[in-house]
């Protein structure tokens, strides 16, 4: 595949018609939910507020029927967030991801997320706080927030590594902030990121140049070198 290990600026299903049919092996991927869930004037528990990421419009709707058509047509298997979203496009399944993102800190925003999956094993809980400005690590560990849709890497890790292979080609078509093809790349995996947005596709690249200079893409855009040169 010409585009493995790449970043593509575009839409998605304009991008996806030219490709061939299973060229890719697992679709990983977080599509607009439709519910327009980010209030710039939210506010957190314990006097936390909500970071605001400006005027969203690509959370207004669900993906036509067409991107899931194609996701399926060029996929071996799928991995879906918001599934419950877009049953209408989907098949009946066994495996379905929960996400428990609560901790032990109530907030306003809901206590797990769901993942539609193709593959025919069982239901899998995956337990990690990560509601507005609480995360599971904090301090140094803490993950930058970028994007109001964001997965947390060592999630995607786990997504990877219980439902890919090695040698496997990884496709976001909705990628955001990039953390399924980070992971991907941690673990060894090729990708493929598509995102309409270029400013999320360069966030994108600076998180997965990261992995290679060990250098925080906060440092490195401040002009801190890597690590080890």
């Amino acid at each position: 595949m010409k585009f493995e290990n790449t970043i593509i600026c575009g839409d998605c299903l304009e991008v996806m018609k030219d490709w061939p049919d299973g060229c890719v092996d697992l679709v990983l991927t977080d599509p607009p939910y439709g519910i327009n869930v980010m209030d710039e004037k939210k506010q957190l528990s314990r006097g936390k507020q909500c970071i605001n990421y400006g005027k969203i419009s690509w959370d207004d709707k669900i993906p036509p029927p067409e991107v899931f058509g194609q996701i399926f047509r060029i996929s071996t298997n799928q991995i879906i967030w918001g599934g419950n979203y877009f049953v209408e496009y989907l098949k009946n399944s066994p495996c379905w991801l929960v996400w428990d993102k609560t901790g032990r800190t109530p907030t306003d925003f809901a206590d797990c997320e769901l993942a539609w999956t193709s593959f025919k094993t069982a239901v899998r809980k995956y337990n990690y706080m990560w509601t507005g400005y609480w995360q599971e690590y904090m301090g140094a560990k803490k993950e930058q927030r970028v994007h109001p849709n964001q997965k947390p890497v060592i999630m995607a890790c786990w997504i990877l590594e219980h439902y890919s292979k090695p040698e496997d080609l990884i496709l976001d078509c909705y990628m955001g902030s990039g953390a399924f093809c980070v992971a991907a790349k941690m673990l060894g995996r090729r990708y493929i990121g598509i995102d309409i947005s270029e400013e999320y596709c360069q966030i994108a690249r600076d998180r997965l140049r990261a992995v290679d200079t060990g250098v925080p893409v906060k440092e490195a855009r401040a002009g801190q070198g890597a690590l080890f040169e």
